[in-house]
């Protein structure tokens, strides 16, 4: 088990009467790769920055290495931030802004020209010491703007959405290539973002936040497939939930009725007439064209698309629920206004109970 390098304990900070993080406690190990992952306004970005020391927390301790960050200066903290803009100095060239650093520093210039070469060829932005920031890719000056961080050898990485600015394609790239940097460097890398797609492609965990509070932390998978609140559940990909009573709880299997009939789900914990919500990926969604055994929900078909890899289905229940199904291979029989039956794998549905959804 990897040592903490980065605490925070019962941290909150307010703006004003504004409450932005709420009595906040997260461990991050050394050496992990972990996404802060929340919409605007949740208090991600102003998680990042108390730990990078340009804010202070309002109440709570934040430790770094175990040293509290507000008894050092931001620049001589092990620490260092990569930012959605890149930040570059645009009257330096490539060379000169990732050697910024160690120039304060005052290291040997022979030093200095090793360490540049070395990160430079890291990113893979080798030849292009001698230009300037106006003279590059999007994608270009985030990876000078991460050598230059890189180049200072910080324990602890800050990326406050660093690919926000690059369009898809790059992104997805980028995406892989800090992944591929974090992994062969072992530095902790704290990544903030609001896109979940790039939150599961590259975190080692995932801390998913909403009004100031961490709703869920875990490995990628573990959200995905376990999502312990409706909101993780509805903001994590894809997802069916469905409002319902537990109508029969037998062995930790629950009959469940929703307002479009009866469903199956396998849960501990729950009693009879608790409200409750089931959540069901669209892969793990069946549709059939008479009743399953334990399921009486139907619905009708309003579109279909074919995407190449996937074919998405929408489905409508008689309370106008819109309901999403999709497969891998093309779906025959499911044109617009066919009637179906809903059913999964109990196994595969996720039962939230209604007083930890968390809503509003």
């Amino acid at each position: 088990m990897s040592e903490t390098i980065v605490t925070l304990q019962h941290v909150d900070k307010w703006y004003g009467d504004n409450h932005v993080v709420k009595d906040m406690n997260l461990e991050i190990a050394e050496g992990e790769f972990l996404t802060l992952l929340g919409p605007s306004g949740c208090g991600k970005t102003t998680t990042l920055r108390m730990i990078a020391g340009f804010e202070n927390a309002t109440e709570g301790t934040i430790l770094v290495q175990g040293e509290r960050v507000e008894d050092k200066e931001p620049y001589q903290r092990d620490v260092n931030t990569v930012f959605q803009n890149y930040s570059l100095f645009p009257h330096m060239t490539v060379y000169d802004n990732v050697a910024y650093g160690p120039s304060i520093k005052k290291v040997p210039k022979n030093e200095i020209r090793r360490q540049v070469r070395e990160m430079l060829e890291l990113v893979q932005m080798s030849g292009y010491e001698k230009r300037k920031p106006d003279e590059l890719s999007g994608g270009q000056k985030q990876r000078v703007a991460i050598a230059r961080a890189l180049i200072n050898r910080p324990r602890v990485l800050l990326l406050d959405e660093p690919l926000g600015a690059l369009d898809l394609k790059l992104r997805k790239q980028m995406q892989f290539e800090l992944k591929r940097l974090q992994k062969k460097l072992g530095i902790t890398f704290v990544y903030v973002t609001h896109d979940q797609e790039e939150a599961m492609t590259m975190s080692d965990r995932i801390a998913v936040m909403k009004d100031g509070v961490i709703e869920q932390i875990d490995r990628p998978s573990v959200i995905y497939q376990r999502p312990k609140t409706r909101f993780v559940a509805d903001f994590i990909g894809e997802s069916n939930i469905f409002a319902g009573t537990v109508a029969e709880a037998a062995d930790g299997l629950l009959r469940i009725r929703t307002p479009g009939g009866l469903v199956t789900a396998k849960a501990e914990g729950c009693r009879k007439d608790d409200e409750v919500y089931v959540s069901v990926r669209p892969e793990s969604l069946n549709v059939s064209f008479e009743p399953k055994e334990g399921f009486s929900f139907r619905a009708v078909v309003t579109d279909s698309v074919y995407m190449g890899t996937l074919t998405k289905v929408l489905l409508q229940a008689e309370d106008g629920q819109e309901i999403k199904f999709s497969r891998f291979e093309e779906t025959e029989g499911l044109s617009e206004g066919t009637e179906v039956w809903l059913y999964w794998n109990p196994e595969k549905a996720v039962v939230i109970p209604a007083g930890e959804a968390r809503e509003g």
